[in-house]
């Protein structure tokens, strides 16, 4: 069995409101017979910044798909923002994604016909939802995209690109934004600015966001780490190094070979 339980007073947590994050027992098995997950089990306080690392194969993005409703868990409890997704119908789903999850990948996602505003407001307009112009306006400003609202993806820098889609994914206030390798297209200095916009959200807005990686140095801006390795968590890192993470995930790589 594989648990992890963040501490018991998580980082900026507010006790007075359901976790996050919350994964019982969560097992993912393909074919009925390929264990990615085996009885995980995590909490994630909110205002947290955690890092999921692991290498190729350890079953961290399944923990995110899981854990963000993309994937329904094989067995086992996920919880965002108190609310239950697994057991869920995928309309169910699809709607509690919307509503309560935040989405930032590698690839931007954003439709190049589109402007920088248009795009930001897209799942909202897309949902039937009103627009907060006065949220957006401290989103546009918070991530350093004032006066390029008017501009289409395709004038923007890539850095400035992710910071669009991060500002669009937080739109509509999630309870957990999650970030699939979201600096794997960047070079470093614009992966640190990133990164470092991700933690100042988190620092400053109580934003909660549980970052995938296989980076040490991108790992090591989180909170906490939790490193997975063959579909359990391995270890659980508060304020977590690049050098510590770096050789964990190299132990980890020669234990697999």
């Amino acid at each position: 069995m594989s648990t992890l339980t963040a501490p018991a007073a998580p980082l900026r947590s507010d006790t007075a409101r359901p976790p996050a994050l919350l994964l019982r027992e969560v097992s993912k098995v393909y074919d009925g017979a390929h264990t990615v997950l085996d009885r995980v089990s995590l909490e994630v306080g909110r205002g947290t910044f955690l890092a999921v690392v692991g290498p190729s194969g350890s079953g961290k993005s399944t923990l995110l798909h899981c854990a963000a409703g993309l994937d329904d868990p094989t067995s086992g409890e996920v919880r965002v923002g108190g609310r239950r997704l697994s057991g869920l119908s995928e309309a169910k789903r699809t709607v509690l994604r919307r509503d309560r999850v935040g989405f930032v990948f590698q690839s931007y996602n954003l439709l190049p016909s589109l402007t920088v505003e248009e795009n930001l407001t897209l799942p909202l307009r897309l949902s039937g939802a009103k627009t907060d112009r006065a949220w957006l306006g401290h989103l546009v400003e918070r991530v350093g995209l004032t006066g390029l609202l008017g501009r289409r993806p395709g004038e923007l820098s890539g850095g400035q690109q992710q910071r669009a889609a991060i500002a669009r994914s937080l739109a509509s206030r999630p309870d957990v934004l999650f970030a699939d390798e979201p600096t794997g297209a960047l070079d470093r200095d614009t992966a640190a600015e990133v990164l470092d916009l991700l933690r100042e959200l988190v620092d400053e807005s109580d934003q909660t966001v549980v970052m995938v990686t296989h980076d040490p140095t991108a790992a090591a801006r989180a909170h906490a780490a939790c490193v997975v390795a063959d579909g359990r968590i391995d270890a659980y890192l508060p304020n977590p190094t690049t050098e510590d993470l770096a050789a964990r995930l190299t132990a980890l790589g020669r234990h697999r070979t």
